[in-house]
């Protein structure tokens, strides 16, 4: 079924790992997808994939922490695609440091993506969406770190806590244009980035209580509910992902 067929999105930061599978399958189930990535050629070889499989779907590679790129996008969307209706701001970094030592620097560049970016995306999207007058779905990536105390993640973990703020906020003034706004929380998942930890799926499977990591499908599938016709009345929520680890919390760090 395609559930999602006359639908735009944008996701962003999809060249690989959870925003992939995300934009990947919300081809395979009919949206056109504008798929955004900084690195061009993770973009295009994710578009070439998508394309390869039946999906729709157009690269625009750039930095979404950047305000004046993130505006350009939407109109790229309505331009190609005549309308946009989801937005999914995925793109994120994540930065470890000991709380004594972090730089400014390092802040400065969390921010910018992770809340600065995510921010006026939804703001760009949500203006479209308004003008449209046909409602739309806005979704921001969290992570359980904004929830639960994380060693040597303090700023990232403050920033993903923000975003479900944010989420909770913009109910206020989005849903009178039948706009929802949700987030995900990720737990522990198994990508490209995480694999490089030979430990990882080891450590994480020892101390999660389903027994494992999350696979990126299982957080493109909690991600395509927040945005499809079945969560109409969710709005304002944050859904954690994590195969029970917050409801216990122990650290990775501990034997």
């Amino acid at each position: 079924m395609l559930e999602f067929k006359e639908q735009v999105a944008i996701v962003t930061g999809a060249g690989q790992g959870i925003g992939l599978e995300i934009a990947r399958q919300l081809a395979e189930q009919g949206a056109s997808v504008l798929l955004n990535d900084l690195d061009k050629e993770l973009t295009e070889k994710a578009v070439e994939l998508i394309g390869s499989e039946g999906g729709r779907c157009i690269a625009y590679s750039g930095d979404a922490a950047q305000v004046d790129f993130v505006r350009k996008m939407v109109n790229e969307a309505v331009n190609v695609f005549g309308k946009l209706t989801i937005i999914i701001a995925n793109a994120g970094i994540t930065t470890f440091g000991d709380f004594f030592d972090y730089t400014p620097e390092s802040l400065q560049q969390l921010l910018d993506l992770n809340l600065r970016g995510s921010f006026f995306l939804t703001q760009a999207a949500a203006r479209q969406m308004r003008i449209q007058g046909t409602g739309g779905r806005v979704l921001l990536m969290s992570s359980v770190t904004g929830h639960q105390a994380h060693q040597f993640l303090a700023a990232y973990g403050m920033t993903k806590a923000a975003l479900e703020m944010l989420a909770k906020s913009l109910v206020i003034e989005l849903s009178p244009y039948g706009i929802t706004i949700n987030a995900v929380a990720p737990g522990a998942t198994m990508t490209e980035r995480t694999a490089e930890d030979a430990e990882y799926e080891k450590t994480w499977g020892r101390i999660t209580p389903i027994g494992r990591p999350a696979t990126v499908r299982d957080i493109a599938h909690a991600a395509l509910f927040l945005v499809s016709p079945k969560a109409g009345h969710i709005t304002g929520q944050s859904l954690v992902v994590d195969g029970g680890w917050t409801a216990v919390s122990p650290s990775p760090y501990e034997r």
